[in-house]
């Protein structure tokens, strides 16, 4: 009965959808003839998302469909377009009921705006949390306490009592909140080797309870942003074998980078799989991870994630279409490709090491979508877990993901981050507002690489910027 309404209005939005591409297309063709300069990149090589790039460099550059999407599919990215800006309400509503009754925010994109990054506040990002015996360093035994943490047995993250293990900061009427989040920023100065200074700042989180009460002993907490959420079909795609031949848990090459994979609970194939997505890498595939974001972030309850009682918010049509969605995104093109400044960058990147974790080029194998099968793209990314030092350190564990490690984030768009987003900040929790302050945050298997970085001179620490940026 309540799934009807939403179907109707996707639909019925779906062709509005198509109509209002269809016009803008055609004022785009018009502004061509008369000459008008679009913001556009004539440059297409390397294609950093193969197929689907799109050569766009301006603030709906996350925003738009694969080009090289059928008919069939580019009609699903509409409808999943449609799911993904959805606001639900709270029950009952004649559309989009189901929100809460405890929630960070009440869409996708409130999270990820034009599906790019979030920022460090209340309604964007996230804090997660574990319930963890600090005297014995062991995790103290699991209470299920919502129905949309489903525990696996392999999980290490034990839900804290009363709040789960990701704190909703806000509830609807009558539902107060999990917790009170409190950030400050804490500045730490540091200087380049030229004697150049400069000042970092991380975040200090605090959680209490609603009525001011504080949180028992033992309790880790994570403090994250929103990632950008285009090109994560390719990811998808890529066969778990190359992933792995990646992989050099033991360091046996002896170049001081170990990357490993994680492995995670697949709610739908009840057993460990790779992890792929999310900071750490704890979610399989697309599927899942909008499911968890329907059920952790909007307390929209879905098939993967029901009610207590088996009831769904959402059925799986539309949980598709948002998972469609992001898997159907373009990637922006590169840009500055002939610029003298942003090749010096790039080699001096791979002299640093960089790319040992930051992988270029990837290639996909077969995939449901045919758009993203056979794809070679360059996401600067391998996909594994690293330990990044004590300093970036959350000390929460995921599965098989430690306290220390994360999983290399991909650098395509690198350069968009801001103009998508105005006051858009980098590294998993947003500390960094700049990409010399992201690169200055490394550390562990990153610590010589980011000391490389430290010590170059202006003119080569601009040209890693700029190669960045051209991204």
């Amino acid at each position: 009965m309540m799934i009807k309404p939403i179907q109707f209005n996707l639909q019925r939005q779906q062709w509005l959808h198509r109509w209002v591409l269809g016009g803008m297309a055609a004022i785009a063709g018009m502004a061509l003839s008369i000459g008008l300069h679009l913001p556009v990149q004539a440059q297409i090589a390397p294609q950093a998302g193969g197929d689907t790039t799109l050569n766009i460099r301006s603030s709906q550059a996350f925003a738009q469909p694969a080009p090289n999407l059928d008919e069939f599919w580019d009609e699903r990215h509409a409808a999943g377009d449609l799911a993904f800006e959805a606001a639900f309400v709270t029950a009952p509503a004649n559309v989009n009921p189901g929100l809460g009754p405890l929630f960070n925010s009440s869409s996708c994109v409130a999270c990820h705006f034009n599906n790019g990054r979030g920022l460090q506040e209340k309604g964007q990002r996230v804090v997660r949390v574990s319930q963890l015996d600090r005297a014995e360093k062991t995790p103290l035994p699991v209470r299920q306490v919502y129905a949309d943490e489903i525990i696996a047995p392999s999980a290490n993250t034990p839900p804290v009592l009363g709040m789960g293990t990701q704190v909703q900061e806000q509830g609807i009427y009558g539902y107060p909140p999990e917790a009170i989040v409190d950030v400050t920023w804490q500045e730490q100065p540091g200087t380049y080797g030229d004697g150049t200074s400069y000042t970092l700042r991380s975040p200090q989180t605090t959680l209490s309870h609603w009525d001011g009460s504080p949180l028992p002993e033992g309790v880790v907490i994570s403090n994250r942003i929103a990632p950008g959420v285009f090109g994560l079909g390719l990811l998808e795609a890529v066969p778990e074998a190359t992933i792995l031949q990646a992989a050099d848990p033991e360091d046996l090459n002896g170049d001081g980078i170990s990357g490993r994979p994680n492995r995670v609970w697949d709610v739908v194939q009840q057993t460990d799989v790779l992890g792929r997505f999310g900071w750490k890498a704890n979610a399989p595939d697309l599927l899942q991870q909008s499911a968890s974001a329907y059920a952790n972030d909007m307390g929209v309850t879905n098939p993967l994630f029901p009610a207590v009682d088996g009831t769904e918010d959402i059925d799986m049509d539309i949980l598709e279409a948002a998972t469609i969605y992001v898997q159907t995104l373009a990637v922006p093109s590169r840009t500055g490709l002939n610029d003298a400044q942003v090749q010096q960058g790039e080699r001096l990147f791979a002299d640093a090491n960089c790319a040992a974790c930051h992988l270029s080029t990837l290639r996909t194998g077969t995939h449901d979508i045919p758009a993203l099968t056979h794809q070679t793209f360059h996401p600067y990314t391998d996909l594994l877990l690293h330990d990044m030092g004590t300093e970036l350190a959350d000390n929460r564990p995921d599965f098989q993901a430690s306290g220390a490690e994360w999983r290399t984030p991909p650098l395509w768009g690198l350069g968009l981050v801001q103009t998508v987003l105005p006051y858009s900040t980098y590294l998993h929790d947003g500390r960094a507002r700049t990409l010399e302050e992201a690169i200055l945050w490394h550390g562990g298997e990153a610590e010589a690489s980011k000391e490389a970085f430290r010590t170059m001179d202006t003119g080569d620490r601009d040209a890693i910027v700029a190669f960045l940026e051209s991204l």
